[in-house]
């Protein structure tokens, strides 16, 4: 790997950071490649020239207006400024072929971006739903070009998920209620969502999340 390669990973400010910040910068370490973290007030276009590729990591909910939808659940709304800096960001780098890895929110946020919508509340809009907010529990992964295909344990901390995949999406983990828990874009170099932490835990499939998106930003150091 290239000692140079630098990520960028996006917050909400200096009073916004994801949890566990430092899980972030470590895994990216471990991956071999250095990660810092730039807030709304960065400028998009400077950012897109000088990083190698941007991980959008776990935040709040996502206004359901964004995806034409009223709200009908109690949500944690992530503030709209970030929210329309990761638009803002995430278009511009899958334009310019920069690697993105989007975790739980950021997966969302994706999804959103690429035109698919999400489920408000996974225990309110889904029959015998599993409980998705706390604990953990495995996925099926399929064929994909990035994770070795099988059944993996990990944790999860969410009450939304993807409803309706965006354009140019693929799914490759399902939780056992058919949530969906990652996919990939089969249009685009690399561009991944997974709905669960991998910064947080170790294990084959955290670090193989982490070692394909920085080898695809390697290929553009």
């Amino acid at each position: 790997m290239n000692d140079q390669t630098v990520i960028a990973i996006t917050t909400g400010g200096e009073k916004n950071f994801p949890n566990s910040p430092a899980c972030y910068l470590q895994a990216v370490e471990h991956a071999q490649a250095t990660a810092v973290f730039i807030g709304p007030a960065a400028d998009i276009t400077e950012v897109i020239t000088r990083f190698d590729g941007f991980i959008i990591p776990g935040g709040r909910d996502i206004d359901p207006f964004m995806y034409n939808e009223e709200r009908f659940y109690d949500m944690d709304m992530e503030d709209e400024i970030r929210v329309r800096f990761d638009l803002a960001l995430f278009h511009s780098a899958r334009e310019q072929e920069k690697p993105v890895l989007g975790i739980c929110y950021g997966m969302q946020l994706i999804n959103i971006a690429m035109g698919g919508t999400l489920y408000q509340d996974i225990g309110m809009q889904i029959g015998k739903s599993m409980n998705h907010r706390e604990g953990g529990h495995q996925v099926q992964v399929t064929g994909n070009p990035f994770i070795e295909e099988g059944r993996y344990e990990v944790n999860s901390t969410h009450h939304q998920a993807v409803k309706n995949m965006g354009e140019d999406l693929d799914a490759f983990a399902l939780a056992p209620d058919g949530v969906i828990e990652a996919f990939y874009s089969v249009k685009h170099r690399f561009l991944m969502g997974v709905q669960w932490h991998p910064e947080r835990m170790s294990s084959k499939i955290s670090e193989n999340v982490f070692s394909s998106f920085v080898e695809a930003c390697c290929e553009r150091s």
